[in-house]
């Protein structure tokens, strides 16, 4: 197994956005989708998740979402219509030409690997994570809370989730602009359609993570999963090395 992560590489999307990604490892594909603000080096590669799921003899595909990373990051409105991305993990998946593979996601890249699955994915095993049942079937609370912060930068209190959001931003490089046409690509996923997501599934979240609602919730619906709660919050709970070890354990379990 190589121990490396690759250089970034480059595709070109639907719309012909320029869209990044790297990957660790060798055997079966995995592609993990990393969250809202951040990107893949701080949300799989930095902490030691992509090592460990790679350890377990796979090939991990991180990319970076559109407006994030070293993705493109486009200002016009044009570039973020509905379901952008999940259009653009479905191209991803063409332009590695995977058929067998598994799919998941933090946060945003929880919800979009829902999306994928509304659109036409098929993954052998998925993957939620720091995610509940109301940040698929409800996004238009997180997208409010999101669009105020990115509205309002510089004025929110010290210490409030929102301020912690706008540190957060300055920590990854994040481009406002971009990030709120990624805001308008939200799509929900009703509660009857999560409920077909047949395949084996794991559900892993922060204990006293609550941003996206219930992940118990989440866990009860999707019909073929278990949940699999570790230390942390929303945003502590990337730090930690028991999110890795546990989204390795099931793919490879």
């Amino acid at each position: 197994m190589s121990d490396a992560v690759s250089e970034t590489r480059f595709f070109n999307s639907f719309d012909g956005v320029r869209l990044a990604w790297r990957e660790l490892g060798e055997g079966r594909p995995v592609v993990l989708i990393h969250g809202y603000f951040s990107d893949a080096a701080t949300n799989w590669i930095r902490y030691g998740h992509a090592a460990a799921i790679a350890a377990r003899g796979f090939r991990v595909i991180m990319p970076d979402l559109r407006g994030h990373g070293e993705s493109d990051r486009p200002h016009e409105a044009a570039a973020y219509p509905p379901d952008a991305l999940a259009r653009d993990g479905h191209a991803l998946i063409a332009a590695l030409a995977l058929t067998d593979y598994d799919l998941g996601g933090y946060s945003l890249g929880a919800r979009t690997t829902s999306r994928m699955l509304a659109t036409g994915a098929t993954p052998g095993k998925i993957v939620f994570s720091g995610m509940g049942l109301e940040g698929l079937i409800h996004t238009g609370r997180r997208a409010g809370h999101f669009r105020n912060i990115l509205t309002n930068l510089g004025q929110h209190e010290r210490g409030t989730p929102a301020w912690m959001a706008e540190a957060f931003l300055k920590t990854t490089g994040g481009d406002p602009v971009a990030l709120l046409g990624v805001i308008d690509t939200f799509v929900d996923t009703p509660e009857e359609q999560v409920a077909t997501f047949a395949q084996p599934a794991v559900v892993v979240n922060g204990v006293d993570d609550d941003d996206n609602g219930s992940a118990a919730a989440l866990a009860r619906v999707l019909p073929n999963a278990r949940l699999v709660e570790v230390p942390g919050n929303h945003m502590s709970a990337v730090i930690k090395p028991e999110l890795g070890q546990a989204i390795a354990d099931f793919l490879a379990g």
